[in-house]
């Protein structure tokens, strides 16, 4: 399959210490990879390497095809990015949100009203098109802020710890977003620490002290460790952490 995301001993340095060492790893085109670390695993300095918006001290890594060292600017237009704090505006209505993004990613006013109404039919927004964000409930919120980040159809979004504080089946019904973005061949980067979403994911790769120890499908990586959940993975490699911060 098409490989959009590939990385090669990609390593970042602050002074003296290694925040990301040597990561190495593929990504294909409509994959969901979670990206699995405890807090000091390095998952964030690696997630801002391969988003474009820090210089890697050594190693390589191409992002849609585009060097992360050269053409920052090419990869920050074609992937997405939903944070994991809510990024969207308040004090804009859901409609003014999503024209909003949309002209930010250098839609034009066509695509623009288009992908608006199609985003709240989607959503089942449409009652809600002038209602302002911050009158949303969360988990409205949360799949509204996907919908808006992938609003220009990039070929991958990179999503940070997206579901944190929603309830579990707003978590799910976030989930069938995702599923359906990768069956239209968007890549889904995900981080995140409740291990039943890890289940959810083609493959998991989980970080410890600034290095990938493990990288496989879930089944695969259940077997390796004769855990029956990831959550048993994840703590037999994460309890081994030295790092106690990212």
């Amino acid at each position: 399959m098409e490989t959009v995301i590939h990385t090669d001993r990609l390593t970042k340095r602050f002074g003296s210490f290694i925040a990301a060492n040597e990561l190495t790893f593929d990504v294909a085109k409509g994959e969901i990879f979670g990206f699995l670390g405890a807090n000091g695993a390095g998952k964030t300095t690696a997630m801002r390497m391969l988003c474009g918006l820090l210089a890697p001290s050594s190693g390589k890594a191409t992002i849609a095809g585009f060097d992360v060292y050269t053409q920052t600017e090419r990869i920050k237009n074609s992937i997405g990015y939903m944070s994991q704090k809510f990024s969207l505006y308040d004090d804009l209505t859901v409609a003014e949100n999503i024209r909003f993004y949309a002209g930010i990613y250098g839609m034009s006013g066509p695509a623009i009203r288009a992908k608006t109404t199609q985003l709240l039919e989607e959503l089942q927004l449409q009652k809600e098109a002038k209602t302002l964000v911050r009158e949303l409930p969360l988990g409205w919120k949360q799949k509204l802020s996907f919908s808006v980040s992938i609003v220009h159809e990039p070929e991958i979004v990179f999503l940070d710890e997206p579901t944190g504080g929603v309830d579990p089946v707003t978590r799910r019904q976030f989930w069938d977003l995702i599923y359906a973005a990768s069956d239209k061949g968007v890549t889904v980067f995900v981080t995140t620490h409740y291990m039943d979403e890890a289940e959810y994911c083609n493959r998991v790769s989980i970080m410890v002290d600034g290095v990938i120890a493990a990288l496989d499908s879930p089944v695969r990586l259940k077997g390796q460790f004769g855990s029956g959940s990831m959550e048993d993975v994840f703590y037999e490699l994460a309890r081994k952490a030295k790092r106690k911060g990212d």
